[in-house]
């Protein structure tokens, strides 16, 4: 069994997308990571060094979102995911990024990927 920790509603102004306005003007994208690790030996330690350090974590994740431009969502999770995975203590990451400004022509409440990436 895999433990987990939860970091939800992480945000930063990125420039992804495939239209020109997205990369020219910008938009917010939310961020929801949950960490599979095992936290046995943090919690009996009760030090740092034995767990993941999540908000370095947080700030690592946003400077991603914040950082280079891509055309999809499913690229930027992959990117996040691989961040969190080079943590020595996480053995597996769930990404889900929310896009709620996307260009969608209907009314809509958010749009949403979810990738789950483990070490093996």
């Amino acid at each position: 069994m895999t433990d987990r920790v939860a970091l939800r509603g992480l945000r930063g102004r990125g420039y992804h997308g495939v239209f020109d306005r997205e990369r020219q003007e910008g938009q917010t994208f939310i961020v929801d990571v949950v960490l599979g690790m095992d936290t046995r030996k943090a919690a009996m330690s009760d030090d740092l060094a034995d767990t993941a350090d999540y908000g370095a974590i947080a700030r690592r994740v946003v400077e991603v979102v914040e950082g280079e431009p891509v055309n999809l969502i499913e690229t930027l999770a992959q990117r996040i995911a691989d961040v969190c995975l080079a943590e020595p203590v996480v053995e597996e990451v769930e990404v889900t990024v929310h896009k709620p400004d996307a260009p969608i022509p209907v009314r809509f409440d958010d749009v949403t990927v979810t990738i789950v990436r483990s070490r093996s």
